[in-house]
């Protein structure tokens, strides 16, 4: 039976920075899906640039790809455009309890350390590090609160990205087609887990 298997969220869910479309976090995950023995099929609705405000316009878009799995990649803009918290963190709750009311298992990438990133200047690296931190243990409460499973791997993504400027793309904001290995790396195990829940559940 194929695995739907959907992606949802902003830049980073769609492959802003990738070399080429195999590179994408959507396109490297489904391939280790596969290896895992699963035939999947990849939906992509993630849009540049989106925050969590704009995951009711994509839900309503995925609608009819009728998902298994899905995993939702947001937060970034919302830090960077200033979206309030509260606001944030309750979108992201209502568009992780429509994807499980649909029955869709849901893992969440939540905010990422945007301290390293070139245009963040050295003294106020500690100052946006907090304020991603605080968004990242909100929308970790709302997501968990709707069903969905939070991938806890910001603090060690964070350390590998300050650490190699090669895993930043041209731009030096997204990832390089080397930084989206890093991040399916790290996402990987948890994805796999969730997919053999959900393969345990129906059995």
């Amino acid at each position: 039976m194929t695995l739907r298997f959907l992606v949802l969220g902003d830049s980073l869910a769609y492959g802003t920075g990738a070399a080429s479309p195999a590179d994408t976090l959507g396109s490297r995950l489904t391939r280790v899906l596969r290896e895992s023995g699963r035939a999947t099929e990849l939906s992509v609705v993630a849009v540049p640039g989106a925050t969590s405000l704009g995951l009711a316009e994509q839900l309503d878009r995925a609608a009819a790809a009728d998902a298994d799995l899905a995993l939702l990649v947001v937060g970034a803009n919302d830090i960077t455009r200033q979206v309030p918290a509260d606001r944030s963190a309750a979108a992201l709750g209502a568009a992780v309890r429509t994807l499980r009311q649909r029955g869709t298992a849901v893992l969440v990438v939540p905010t990422p350390d945007l301290s390293s990133v070139a245009w963040v200047p050295p003294a106020f690296r500690a100052v946006v590090a907090g304020i991603c931190d605080q968004l990242r243990a909100r929308q970790t409460l709302a997501a968990e609160a709707a069903g969905g499973v939070v991938a806890p791997v910001g603090p060690e993504l964070a350390a590998r990205f300050a650490a190699d400027p090669s895993l930043f793309s041209a731009d030096r904001f997204h990832p390089s087609s080397a930084g989206y290995a890093r991040v399916a790396e790290a996402l990987a195990p948890h994805l796999l887990q969730l997919a053999a829940d959900r393969r345990d559940a129906a059995a």
